[in-house]
Protein backbone atom coordinates (compact mmCIF):
# COMPACT_ATOMS: atom_id res chain seq x y z
CA UNK A 1 0.00 0.00 0.00
CA UNK A 2 1.28 3.59 -0.28
CA UNK A 3 3.86 4.33 2.18
CA UNK A 4 3.19 7.20 4.74
CA UNK A 5 4.68 10.20 3.26
CA UNK A 6 1.98 9.90 0.90
CA UNK A 7 -0.81 13.04 0.94
CA UNK A 8 -3.59 11.06 2.34
CA UNK A 9 -7.20 12.36 3.67
CA UNK A 10 -9.21 9.64 5.24
CA UNK A 11 -13.12 9.21 3.88
CA UNK A 12 -15.49 7.80 6.12
CA UNK A 13 -17.97 5.54 4.44
CA UNK A 14 -21.21 3.68 5.65
CA UNK A 15 -20.74 0.50 7.46
CA UNK A 16 -21.54 -2.30 5.84
CA UNK A 17 -24.62 -4.66 6.51
CA UNK A 18 -24.66 -8.47 6.67
CA UNK A 19 -28.42 -8.95 5.79
CA UNK A 20 -29.20 -8.35 2.49
CA UNK A 21 -32.54 -8.72 0.43
CA UNK A 22 -31.15 -11.73 -2.33
CA UNK A 23 -29.93 -14.83 -1.11
CA UNK A 24 -26.28 -16.20 -2.24
CA UNK A 25 -27.76 -18.83 -4.22
CA UNK A 26 -29.64 -15.96 -6.18
CA UNK A 27 -26.46 -14.08 -6.43
CA UNK A 28 -24.81 -17.00 -7.79
CA UNK A 29 -27.32 -17.98 -10.45
CA UNK A 30 -27.60 -14.72 -11.61
CA UNK A 31 -23.99 -13.55 -12.20
CA UNK A 32 -23.06 -12.55 -15.48
CA UNK A 33 -20.13 -10.38 -16.93
CA UNK A 34 -21.23 -7.11 -17.71
CA UNK A 35 -19.77 -5.03 -20.26
CA UNK A 36 -22.02 -1.81 -21.13
CA UNK A 37 -23.41 0.76 -18.10
CA UNK A 38 -25.79 3.04 -18.02
CA UNK A 39 -23.54 5.77 -16.69
CA UNK A 40 -25.90 6.58 -13.76
CA UNK A 41 -23.85 7.01 -10.53
CA UNK A 42 -23.25 4.45 -7.77
CA UNK A 43 -24.31 5.25 -4.07
CA UNK A 44 -21.32 5.10 -1.61
CA UNK A 45 -23.43 2.95 0.56
CA UNK A 46 -23.18 0.26 -2.38
CA UNK A 47 -19.13 0.62 -3.33
CA UNK A 48 -18.54 0.65 0.34
CA UNK A 49 -20.39 -2.51 0.44
CA UNK A 50 -18.29 -4.21 -2.36
CA UNK A 51 -15.26 -3.21 -1.06
CA UNK A 52 -16.04 -5.11 2.47
CA UNK A 53 -17.16 -8.28 0.82
CA UNK A 54 -13.94 -8.16 -1.30
CA UNK A 55 -11.44 -7.45 2.08
CA UNK A 56 -13.54 -6.33 4.70
CA UNK A 57 -13.07 -7.17 8.52
CA UNK A 58 -15.60 -9.85 9.98
CA UNK A 59 -14.73 -10.17 13.07
CA UNK A 60 -13.14 -7.25 14.78
CA UNK A 61 -11.55 -9.19 17.64
CA UNK A 62 -9.20 -11.38 15.44
CA UNK A 63 -9.47 -8.99 12.67
CA UNK A 64 -10.38 -11.93 10.18
CA UNK A 65 -11.98 -10.99 6.76
CA UNK A 66 -14.14 -11.57 4.60
CA UNK A 67 -12.19 -14.06 2.52
CA UNK A 68 -9.81 -17.01 3.16
CA UNK A 69 -5.80 -15.97 3.83
CA UNK A 70 -3.05 -18.40 4.39
CA UNK A 71 -2.06 -17.64 7.45
CA UNK A 72 -3.96 -14.45 7.72
CA UNK A 73 -1.32 -12.56 6.31
CA UNK A 74 -3.72 -10.84 3.83
CA UNK A 75 -1.28 -9.74 1.61
CA UNK A 76 -4.26 -8.10 -0.71
CA UNK A 77 -4.44 -4.35 -1.67
CA UNK A 78 -7.77 -2.46 -2.81
CA UNK A 79 -8.20 0.28 -4.62
CA UNK A 80 -11.23 2.21 -6.10
CA UNK A 81 -10.95 4.55 -9.51
CA UNK A 82 -13.71 7.21 -9.11
CA UNK A 83 -14.84 8.71 -12.28
CA UNK A 84 -15.69 12.14 -12.08
CA UNK A 85 -19.56 12.16 -11.33
CA UNK A 86 -19.57 8.13 -10.59
CA UNK A 87 -19.75 7.63 -7.15
CA UNK A 88 -22.82 9.95 -5.16
CA UNK A 89 -20.56 12.19 -2.49
CA UNK A 90 -17.09 10.66 -3.48
CA UNK A 91 -14.96 13.08 -5.50
CA UNK A 92 -12.95 11.42 -8.56
CA UNK A 93 -9.87 10.37 -7.97
CA UNK A 94 -8.19 6.86 -6.77
CA UNK A 95 -8.60 5.64 -3.10
CA UNK A 96 -7.01 3.05 -1.15
CA UNK A 97 -9.36 0.72 0.96
CA UNK A 98 -8.58 0.32 4.66
CA UNK A 99 -10.32 -2.63 6.27
CA UNK A 100 -9.80 -1.41 9.56
CA UNK A 101 -12.18 1.43 10.39
CA UNK A 102 -13.96 0.66 7.01
CA UNK A 103 -12.74 4.01 5.39
CA UNK A 104 -11.44 5.28 1.98
CA UNK A 105 -8.00 6.77 1.98
CA UNK A 106 -7.41 9.45 -1.14
CA UNK A 107 -4.47 8.50 -3.17
CA UNK A 108 -4.66 10.57 -6.08
CA UNK A 109 -6.67 13.48 -6.78
CA UNK A 110 -8.30 13.86 -10.53
CA UNK A 111 -10.13 11.24 -12.59
CA UNK A 112 -7.76 8.21 -13.58
CA UNK A 113 -9.87 6.57 -15.49
CA UNK A 114 -8.43 7.35 -18.92
CA UNK A 115 -4.97 6.45 -17.27
CA UNK A 116 -6.45 2.97 -16.34
CA UNK A 117 -8.06 2.55 -19.90
CA UNK A 118 -4.80 2.86 -21.12
CA UNK A 119 -3.22 0.81 -19.24
CA UNK A 120 -5.65 -2.17 -20.42
CA UNK A 121 -4.85 -1.31 -23.82
CA UNK A 122 -7.57 0.40 -23.89
CA UNK A 123 -10.51 -1.48 -23.35
CA UNK A 124 -13.15 1.31 -23.43
CA UNK A 125 -15.00 -0.29 -20.16
CA UNK A 126 -12.79 1.29 -17.73
CA UNK A 127 -13.29 4.73 -18.52
CA UNK A 128 -16.75 3.63 -19.41
CA UNK A 129 -17.74 2.50 -15.90
CA UNK A 130 -19.04 4.73 -12.83
CA UNK A 131 -15.43 3.22 -10.40
CA UNK A 132 -13.07 0.60 -10.87
CA UNK A 133 -11.88 -1.71 -7.90
CA UNK A 134 -8.18 -2.61 -8.57
CA UNK A 135 -6.72 -5.50 -6.60
CA UNK A 136 -2.70 -5.75 -6.23
CA UNK A 137 -0.81 -7.90 -4.34
CA UNK A 138 2.25 -7.73 -1.76
CA UNK A 139 3.52 -10.93 -2.25
CA UNK A 140 6.45 -10.94 0.00
CA UNK A 141 3.66 -10.83 3.41
CA UNK A 142 2.83 -14.52 1.94
CA UNK A 143 6.36 -15.53 0.75
CA UNK A 144 7.99 -14.61 4.40
CA UNK A 145 5.75 -18.00 5.26
CA UNK A 146 5.60 -20.15 2.33
CA UNK A 147 8.62 -19.41 0.34
CA UNK A 148 7.73 -19.80 -3.45
CA UNK A 149 4.14 -21.56 -2.62
CA UNK A 150 3.26 -18.65 -1.17
CA UNK A 151 2.43 -16.58 -4.52
CA UNK A 152 0.05 -19.81 -5.29
CA UNK A 153 -1.83 -18.67 -1.98
CA UNK A 154 -1.55 -14.91 -3.39
CA UNK A 155 -3.17 -15.95 -6.71
CA UNK A 156 -6.20 -17.84 -4.88
CA UNK A 157 -7.03 -14.95 -2.55
CA UNK A 158 -7.45 -12.45 -5.63
CA UNK A 159 -10.04 -14.98 -6.85
CA UNK A 160 -11.61 -15.14 -3.64
CA UNK A 161 -11.68 -11.50 -3.20
CA UNK A 162 -12.72 -11.06 -7.18
CA UNK A 163 -15.74 -13.35 -6.65
CA UNK A 164 -16.77 -11.92 -3.17
CA UNK A 165 -17.15 -8.58 -4.79
CA UNK A 166 -18.98 -9.87 -8.07
CA UNK A 167 -21.86 -11.46 -6.06
CA UNK A 168 -22.53 -8.82 -3.69
CA UNK A 169 -22.79 -6.44 -7.35
CA UNK A 170 -25.15 -8.89 -8.21
CA UNK A 171 -27.31 -8.55 -5.42
CA UNK A 172 -26.76 -4.80 -5.10
CA UNK A 173 -27.90 -4.94 -8.89
CA UNK A 174 -24.65 -3.23 -9.95
CA UNK A 175 -22.87 -4.99 -12.91
CA UNK A 176 -19.17 -5.61 -13.08
CA UNK A 177 -16.69 -7.57 -15.17
CA UNK A 178 -13.09 -9.28 -14.67
CA UNK A 179 -10.46 -7.81 -16.74
CA UNK A 180 -7.11 -9.62 -16.59
CA UNK A 181 -5.38 -8.25 -20.00
CA UNK A 182 -3.59 -5.19 -18.37
CA UNK A 183 0.46 -3.55 -17.96
CA UNK A 184 1.10 -4.64 -14.66
CA UNK A 185 3.30 -1.55 -14.61
CA UNK A 186 0.99 1.29 -16.20
CA UNK A 187 -1.77 -0.06 -13.65
CA UNK A 188 0.33 0.27 -10.97
CA UNK A 189 1.52 3.85 -11.94
CA UNK A 190 -2.34 4.82 -12.83
CA UNK A 191 -3.42 4.06 -8.80
CA UNK A 192 -0.51 5.32 -7.26
CA UNK A 193 0.67 1.74 -5.77
CA UNK A 194 4.00 0.42 -4.35
CA UNK A 195 6.54 -0.64 -6.24
CA UNK A 196 6.54 -3.62 -4.23
CA UNK A 197 2.74 -4.20 -5.13
CA UNK A 198 1.66 -6.25 -8.20
CA UNK A 199 -1.66 -5.86 -10.45
CA UNK A 200 -4.09 -8.90 -9.80
CA UNK A 201 -7.49 -7.66 -11.34
CA UNK A 202 -9.88 -5.06 -12.57
CA UNK A 203 -13.58 -5.07 -11.79
CA UNK A 204 -15.24 -2.11 -13.45
CA UNK A 205 -18.11 -1.49 -11.81
CA UNK A 206 -21.83 0.27 -13.24
CA UNK A 207 -26.05 0.12 -13.18
CA UNK A 208 -25.98 -2.18 -16.35
CA UNK A 209 -27.63 -0.24 -19.49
Amino acid sequence: MPGSDSEQSPVPIPEPVQIGKMSVEEAIARRRSVRHFSGKPLSLRAISQILWAAQGITEPESEFRSVPSAGALYPLELYLVARKGGVEGLPEGVYHYEPKGNRLTLIKDGDSSSDLEAATWNQGIVKEASATIVITGVFSRTAEKYGRRGSQYVYQESGHAAQSAFLQAVALGIGTVVIGAFSESAVRHAIGAELNERALYLQPLGIPA
